[in-house]
This record gives structure tokens, C-alpha cells and sequence, in this order.
């Protein structure tokens, strides 16, 4: 698995606790070590840079992006999604606002990650949500 593939697969865990639990998202970075720590290795397992990034950023910004889902998303709250689904919009759409990767990369990457941990129901309106974003974001700064 490639890096930041595991990264943000990483990522979307911590937001998931995060979200489920309402801790602080550095509580749930240290659990998610431990976790890693007590399952995966009897040793302290390096830090993941860029997945503390993705979870930080995406916590810090989580209002203004929630705002990004709701609008792109006719016809249901965010309260109403799945979580796994809105943690995988919010992710993306903090990644896609960094601009340090293409759109397409990003949106291919939710699009693994709900294969991986939510339905194929959900597979086409996470490419919607995100494509919407995606082409507004483009058009305010082209």
C-alpha cells in the first residue's frame, strides 16, 4: 500500500473516532498510535506526518468545509450521512483546499477509501459531492 494511501486511510480513522466520540482530534491521534502499538508491532511505531496534518486540518477547518458538503449535498444533512461518508468529504475537500495535490488524485483516493469502508451506494454521491466542490473551488480561482 502506497504511503499516503495508508496516510489518509490513517486519517479517516482518527476522524472517525473524532467524530464518533466528540474527543479532542489529538486524543484520537494518540489512541490511534497506541492502537497501532499494542496491534501491529511491540514497538513505538513511527509518526505519520502526513496523516496528523490531514486529521489536524481537517478538524481545524470542519466548519468551513461541513458548509462546503451541505451545500453540494441536495436533500441531506449532514447529521443524516453516514459517518464514514461526511469523514470521507471532509477529508477530501481539506486536501482539495491545499492545493498540493491534483484534484483528480484526491477524489480517486475518497473514492478507494469508501470502497473500502462504507457501501456502493455511497460510492456515486461522494463523486458527486466532491466533483461539485471540486468545479466550484476551480471556477473561484481560474
Amino acid at each position: 500500500m502506497a504511503a499516503r494511501h495508508r496516510s489518509r486511510k490513517r486519517a479517516l480513522q482518527i476522524l472517525f473516532e473524532w467524530d464518533m466520540r466528540g474527543e479532542p482530534v489529538e486524543r484520537a491521534i494518540a489512541h490511534y498510535y497506541d492502537t497501532l502499538y499494542s496491534e501491529e508491532s511491540d514497538k513505538q511505531p513511527k509518526p505519520d506526518k502526513f496523516m496528523e496534518e490531514l486529521a489536524r486540518g481537517t478538524v481545524a477547518n470542519a466548519a468551513q468545509i461541513d458548509g462546503k458538503i451541505e451545500a453540494k449535498s441536495e436533500h441531506w444533512r449532514l447529521e443524516r450521512m453516514p459517518v464514514v461518508d461526511r469523514n470521507i468529504l471532509r477529508l477530501a475537500i481539506y486536501e482539495l483546499s491545499q492545493q498540493a495535490v491534483p484534484a483528480p488524485v484526491i477524489i480517486d483516493e475518497a473514492l478507494q477509501l469508501a470502497r473500502q469502508f462504507s457501501s456502493d451506494e455511497s460510492i456515486p454521491f461522494i463523486n458527486g459531492v466532491l466533483d461539485a466542490v471540486h468545479r466550484q473551488t476551480a471556477a473561484a480561482t481560474g
